[in-house]
């Protein structure tokens, strides 16, 4: 990364242009600053055509408008957040902005304003920064100038692309101030704008808002299910990607693993969806392993829990427990295999109609019905269910709504979700497992340090369910002859 301009300039000049972003570094001369307002290309995008989310993002913003008429409703895109010093960890644009706009810019904020009869929804507005000022030398003197950051669109290129008429951000303080009426905004995202609106906003009324906002996400419209597919194929040849380079895995550490996936993802989407769990060995028993530096051990087993995210930020979340050698011992084997059929009991569940809760019952009845079959929990199975014993080795829940957030809907209410019905629609994790830690004395020795996963991402249908990762085997004898494909 190259440094931002230093002129030749006395020591208290000698700073970071980043951080003075509201002003013109004074330590240029007269001749150069003259000669940089001039001798630019016109690079204005004309005949632009509106993005392909776009038809669905207005009928959301037309939903949220029913939902609160007559209300000033303000959704922020956010900021970019420090990493070190000057410089931003890669900017992700809020959940709320990007399902009602398909917009990815920081410092943006979706601002709908009531009409004069409430009835008739609002007018909408996107503010964001316009293109750098080349005259008052903005676009080389500024670290968020586009010299140092990249061109950004003009505010009628972003009109044109998202359907919605765009104002300069530095107005919209100005706006909110003047703002008469109820008013509710997404919290979380955008600290200046909440201290705009400290004395017109409340807490109460602003979950609210972030409620509606989750609920609404949970059943997926067509270009929604298409991006979650493209998500899940992209993840397929990520694992494909890890199996071939599992012998380089051996020779250095897990993070060679989450290198190959994060290429595939970098390459194919936006990023990952999320931290990858590259865990192997004993570490498969820990649930979120992000750390991934840990050895990679031929006879131990990997379990990898990883999505890519598309470029529109819908992200697949998939899992798999792989033998590192290519093949399952027979306790791994016997585990895995109990896992598997957890899965297939928890799948059968997914339809239309069904309580959320449903699947996850039927996995943990199926899991539990192992675990006391092995001898490692005193049955009945009943009683195991009812005072929840299983969950020493279960842990978690079953599954989870997937979409923007890998863990979407996460605000809505639990009568609407995890005590909702399944909708056609939805699409949802199943991910049951099994997990004997390595310091677990109540059970034999030779479990201890396993760990199993198997997660898939599944769409409600009409008439049951579409498993949208089903090209990546998840039968044990299945794993290993795919493996075995992939490495000869």
């Amino acid at each position: 990364m190259t440094d931002e301009l230093t002129p030749e300039t006395p020591a208290e000049e000698e700073q970071p242009i980043k951080q003075r972003k509201n002003g013109l570094y004074p330590g240029v001369s007269d001749e150069l600053a003259a000669n940089m307002k001039s001798g630019w290309a016109d690079t204005e995008l004309r005949e632009l055509e509106p993005i392909e989310q776009a038809p669905n993002a207005a009928r959301r913003r037309a939903a949220l408008s029913a939902r609160f008429p007559g209300e000033r409703l303000v959704i922020p895109a956010g900021n970019l957040q420090t990493r070190s010093n000057d410089t931003e960890y890669s900017f992700r644009a809020s959940t709320e902005y990007v399902y009602l706009t398909g917009d990815q810019t920081d410092d943006s904020v979706l601002v709908l304003e009531p009409r004069a009869d409430a009835a008739d929804g609002h007018e909408e507005t996107i503010y964001r920064l316009p293109r750098s000022n080349r005259e008052n030398g903005e676009f080389w003197l500024n670290g968020m100038g586009e010299l140092w950051v990249g061109r950004r669109h003009s505010l009628a290129e972003s009109e044109a692309l998202l359907g919605v008429p765009c104002r300069d951000i530095r107005e919209l303080t100005d706006v909110l101030k003047e703002a008469t009426g109820p008013v509710r905004v997404v919290r979380g995202h955008d600290a200046g704008i909440e201290t705009a609106l400290t004395d017109k906003i409340t807490a109460e009324r602003d979950e609210e808002l972030r409620v509606f906002l989750s609920e609404a996400r949970a059943v997926k419209d067509a270009f929604e299910i298409g991006e979650l597919q493209k998500a899940v194929d992209s993840t397929v040849r990520g694992f494909e990607d890890v199996v071939k380079v599992l012998d380089k895995a051996e020779a250095t550490s897990e993070r060679y693993i989450e290198g190959t996936f994060f290429l595939r993802a970098r390459v194919e989407g936006n990023d990952v969806g999320y931290g990858s769990i590259c865990a192997a060995g004993p570490h498969a028993t820990t649930l979120h392993w992000v750390r991934n530096n840990g050895q990679v051990r031929s006879g131990d087993l990997l379990l990898l829990d990883a999505g890519v995210e598309t470029n529109t930020l819908y992200t697949a979340d998939v899992t798999r427990t792989l033998p590192i050698n290519g093949r399952y011992s027979d306790l791994q084997r016997k585990i895995y295999d109990a896992v598997y059929e957890a899965q297939e009991a928890g799948i059968a569940a997914v339809k239309p109609g069904a309580a959320f809760r449903d699947f996850h019952d039927a996995s943990q009845r199926v899991l539990t019905e192992k675990l006391v079959e092995w001898g490692l929990v005193e049955g009945p199975v009943e009683r195991v269910l009812e005072l929840g014993l299983q969950r020493r080795w279960t842990l978690h829940g079953t599954g989870h709504m997937l979409g923007l957030d890998v863990h979407d809907c996460a605000a809505a209410r639990t009568e609407a979700y995890v005590n909702g019905t399944l909708e056609p629609g939805m699409v949802l994790t199943v991910e049951p497992g099994l997990y004997f830690q390595a310091d677990d004395l109540t059970v034999p020795e030779e479990y201890r340090g396993i760990g199993v996963r198997i997660e898939d991402d599944l769409l409600v249908t009409e008439d049951g369910n579409r498993n949208l990762s089903a090209a990546l085997p998840r039968r044990s004898d299945e794993v290993e002859a795919w493996m075995a494909g992939l490495t000869k």
